[in-house]
């Protein structure tokens, strides 16, 4: 077997409202530099054309998508999560057999986030949901994709309350210190088998959350790659690059 065939397959995951659409462009450029790698995309639980379920707790989703990898006849996957994607990745590699981690533009603790998640709820469970997931859309630097990503963000995509609050459950139901402690557990875990975790960022991070993220993970690669909260869209071939030497 050559070095080539015996490279990780990809698994590619998606961010909340979205579905495997969102990886177009990065399979293209992946096609073009890296033509004999395995790449799986696949629709998070309750997106695209996956089933709906009564819950969305991340080891679920990881559950899920390990049954996907395991019935694609994949074995140790490099995974790939962009927003909540890399969430369900960081989950994922805690549990399962993986090669390595990349996490696209997600800090792993709810900070001001669960703070402004925590303050909607009451809007996200009634005819004002749209409103609170429009405004966050607005901040994630979607006018600066180009054309095809923009419509790909516009389009291939589905929200609906019961995604946010179910991907959200946890922050709105467990407090910061609880996930903190489930996330640590789970960066230690891959941390300690050796597992590569690379942290692609849009802005740099803030100190005291670096602090706790390289003391659970020691050997974590943090690459800031600024502007959109869509790296993978805005810059498709460096993304493609980066996952082409994983």
């Amino acid at each position: 077997m050559t070095d080539d065939e015996n490279r990780p397959p990809l698994v590619l995951l998606h961010g909340l409202t979205f579905d495997r659409r969102q990886w177009n462009p990065v399979r293209r450029e992946l096609a073009v530099i890296d033509p004999a790698r395995q790449v799986l995309t696949l629709d998070l639980p309750g997106h695209g054309e996956s089933p709906r379920r009564a819950s969305y707790r991340m080891a679920e989703v990881a559950e899920v998508v390990h049954g996907q990898v395991t019935e694609a006849g994949l074995a140790e996957p490099v995974v790939v999560g962009h927003s909540v994607g890399a969430v369900v990745a960081t989950a994922y590699a805690a549990r399962y057999p993986v090669r390595g981690v990349v996490n696209l533009d997600q800090i792993l603790l709810p900070g001001p986030f669960g703070v402004a998640v925590r303050q909607a709820e009451p809007a996200l469970r009634g005819a004002d949901w749209r409103r609170v997931w429009d405004g966050m859309l607005a901040g994630m630097g979607i006018e600066s994709l180009p054309a095809e990503a923009r419509e790909i963000v516009t389009t291939a995509t589905d929200p609906r309350p019961d995604l946010l609050l179910g991907y959200w459950d946890e922050i709105l139901h467990g407090s910061d210190e609880g996930i903190a402690i489930e996330r640590h557990r789970d960066l230690r875990s891959i941390g300690g088998r050796g597992i590569p975790y690379r942290w692609v960022t849009s802005s740099e991070p803030p100190a005291r959350y670096l602090a706790w993220l390289t003391e659970a993970l020691p050997e974590v690669v943090v690459t800031v790659l600024p502007g959109s909260h869509f790296p993978h869209l805005a810059e498709p071939a460096t993304i493609a690059r980066l996952l082409g030497g994983s």
